[in-house]
């Protein structure tokens, strides 16, 4: 658990399930996705954060009087393009009260402590009409990638 001034960043415990799940809920019915799981794939996302899954863990902020402001999703792949580890920020979703707060420029720096030292790359997905998030990304040092990312789902 990290404590910066504003915010706490943990991962996510079996208690804060039912708020991630909505939060969730909200942050795929937003314009800011393309793609809208059922309420089945969101648990299992959050089963597996829970579980002994390699790949995937779940970070929950809260203020510093234990409510919780928003949750990311952080994935674990390898990037051949880059030679090493990549650390890819699935989801990301700040409540609306608490927007504006930097809390993810301090998510942002943690997952920097964290991996920093082990990954080659960072990734995100962000739509271009959410120009909020664009700025907030490239504050944090993301660059804008040329190339179409394509996927086979089953």
């Amino acid at each position: 658990m990290i404590n910066m001034e504003n915010v706490v960043i943990r991962n996510m415990k079996e208690e804060d399930s039912a708020e991630v799940l909505e939060m969730m809920k909200v942050f795929y019915a937003s314009p800011a996705l393309l793609s809208d799981p059922s309420e089945d794939v969101m648990k299992r996302d959050i089963a597996d954060c829970l579980g002994d899954n390699p790949f995937i863990e779940c970070f929950v902020f809260e203020n510093n009087t234990g409510v919780i402001m928003g949750y990311s999703m952080v994935a674990h792949s390898y990037s051949t393009e880059c030679g090493g580890n990549c650390v890819w920020v699935e989801d990301i979703y700040i409540k609306p009260d608490y927007r504006g707060k930097n809390i993810a420029g301090e998510f942002f720096e943690h997952l920097d402590n964290m991996y920093g030292k082990e990954a080659v790359r960072f990734r995100l997905e962000v739509e271009e009409e959410n120009e909020r998030a664009v700025k907030a990304y490239k504050k944090a040092g993301f660059e804008r990638l040329g190339y179409v990312q394509m996927a086979k789902d089953y």
